[in-house]
């Protein structure tokens, strides 16, 4: 996978309050452990389901960014 090709994910653990909305919109991508979101990779194929879950996080603790350059690409600053 080229850093073209690839996203970043990250959950911010002091703002994630578990509600699993990204765990639902995304199970291959995010799981809870002990009550927070976590990505089961941090790099990743670029994929709309992504996008939804953070897009819905209820707090805005998903975020999802270029590999190379890190640029924000959800939720939107």
């Amino acid at each position: 996978m080229s850093g073209d090709e690839a996203w970043r994910l990250h959950v911010d653990a002091t703002r994630c309050i578990g509600s699993g909305v990204c765990a639902g919109m995304a199970p291959a991508y995010f799981v809870l452990v002990d009550g927070l979101s976590r990505p089961l990779a941090e790099r990743v194929a670029p994929d709309d389901a992504v996008l939804d879950a953070a897009d819905s996080c209820p707090v805005e603790a998903v975020i999802v960014s270029e590999v190379d350059t890190l640029r924000r690409i959800a939720p939107e600053p």
